[in-house]
Formats: C-alpha cells, structure tokens, sequence
C-alpha cells in the first residue's frame, strides 16, 4: 500500500505540473498592450498598435474630448469615431503569434459609449479582422451590435479561423442597417487573450458591474 501510494502521489504530482505547464501556454498574451494603456491624449495611437487609415488616428482616454469615463482596466482605454463624411477610426497590430487556420478561439473585450464625445455621440459597433497582412480584412473574425450603453459591458465571441491570421485589426463601424454616415463613438477596453475551444457557434453577452 505505501509503494502504490507514493507511486500515486509521484504520478499526480507530474500530471499537475503538465496541467500547469500547459494552461501558462494558453495564458501567453499574442495581443500587445490589450487594455490600451498610454498617455491620454487626442489623435494619439497607444503603444504596440499602429493606425490602419492614414490621417485617421483614435484617442486615448479618459480626457480629451470631454470623455471623462473611468477605464474597467488599468488607466486609460481606446476610443474610436466615425464621421460625417463616411471616414472611420481603425487600429491594429501584428500578433506576437499567429492564430493557426482551422482552430477555434473564444475572445472577449470590454464596450461601452461616451454621450459627451464632442458631438461625435451616436452609438457604434465594432468589427474584428484578421489579416495576413498589415491591416488586412481576410477575414472577419467577429462583431459586435451598435452600442448604446455607457457603462462598461463584457462581450465574449467565439472565432473559428480559416486561415492562418497574422494581424489583429479594429475598426469603428456604423450601426446596423445603416448607411448614412454620422458622427458616433465607441469606447473599447480589456481585450483579452484568444482562447482554444471547441467549437465556434455561440456569441454571448455579459454585462460587468
């Protein structure tokens, strides 16, 4: 009984380092800077991210523009327009890692609207692209509904690949059903790791307090 008990306690003890060993692999960010932390300030790109339209730069926040919301992480988040004249803010970023094709990810990120962006007040939505490419769109990866709360809300997406993704891509989107250009914003904040799962069919809402 003692040898099968030590035999036991050396096995467990192996397979929770294992266990261990591979949830740290899954817990490496790819994304840089994902809660968007910088210096506030207007037509500013935070650390790590890059602009995908020329002449066309977001806003780190709390602070310019009257936006004086609080972050749900860390000290400042992302906050993107879109404009009269049918221009739109976009950032993005080349992935530390690759996301493989064929491989299913669950991605989560913080949302929420300011109703005092210096007119640009209109609610948004947000679509995710995944590039081969510097901001490339081969593929959307996932989207959200116009936003039209102003407290932060946690929306999570399962993304299935088809190809293998190099670029992260964000970009402020009109409402749905709406072609008309106007002056909105969204706020974005914590996006968190892609996750392995299982299967891609279910995007699901949670609201943060």
């Amino acid at each position: 009984m003692q040898i099968n008990y030590f035999c036991f306690m050396r096995y467990f003890i192996s397979f929770l380092f294992m266990m261990l060993y591979c949830v740290d692999l899954h817990s490496q960010y790819i994304i840089q800077n994902p809660s968007f932390e910088d210096k506030p300030k207007a037509s500013t790109l935070p650390r790590s991210w890059n602009t995908c339209n020329k002449g066309s730069t977001p806003d780190i926040l709390p602070g310019p523009w009257g936006v004086e919301k609080k972050a749900i992480d860390g000290n400042t988040f992302l906050g993107l327009i879109t404009r009269e004249d049918g221009s739109y803010e976009s950032i993005g970023q080349k992935l530390v890692k690759p996301l493989r094709a064929n491989e299913c990810y669950t991605l989560s990120v913080y949302l929420s609207r300011s109703n005092n962006y210096t007119g640009y007040n209109l609610p948004l939505r947000i679509r995710l692209w995944g590039g081969k490419t510097y901001c490339g769109k081969d593929q959307l990866l996932a989207e959200s509904k116009a936003i039209t709360h102003t407290n932060w809300v946690k929306y999570e997406f399962q993304i299935y690949t088809k190809i293998n993704i190099h670029f992260l891509l964000i970009e402020a989107c009109l409402a749905p059903g709406i072609s008309t250009p106007y002056k909105g914003n969204i706020l974005i904040d914590n996006l968190s790791e892609f996750i392995p799962c299982f299967r891609a069919d279910v995007t699901s809402v949670h609201a943060s307090y």
